[in-house]
């Protein structure tokens, strides 16, 4: 399956469901800066993840963003810009 690249940001009112929001979130990417985590996921598993956070978030009152960054197995530069120290997108780790 096809695997593409997310980033994925959160503001989340109350500290329970952040909490639960970033354990979700971990499980299914790479934090990479303050309520943002980069997420590399097939359909299914985006399916998943959305499914879950659905079941979290407070629809009033929390959000959480999904930018497509495109096809994770592209070696092009990721559509990000910096400033100040440049980002680094975090390793991939085939895990065995």
């Amino acid at each position: 399956m096809e695997r593409r690249r997310y980033l994925v940001t959160y503001d989340v009112a109350d500290d329970k469901r952040r909490n639960r929001v970033f354990k979700t979130l971990r499980d299914n990417g790479e934090h990479v800066q303050f309520s943002v985590f980069m997420c590399e996921l097939n359909p299914r598993e985006l399916i998943a993840m959305k499914s879950a956070l659905t079941g979290i978030v407070h629809h009033k009152e929390d959000q959480v963003m999904l930018v497509d960054l495109g096809l994770a197995e592209k070696e092009e530069t990721l559509p990000i810009e910096s400033i100040g120290r440049a980002f680094a997108p975090p390793d991939r780790v085939v895990v065995v």
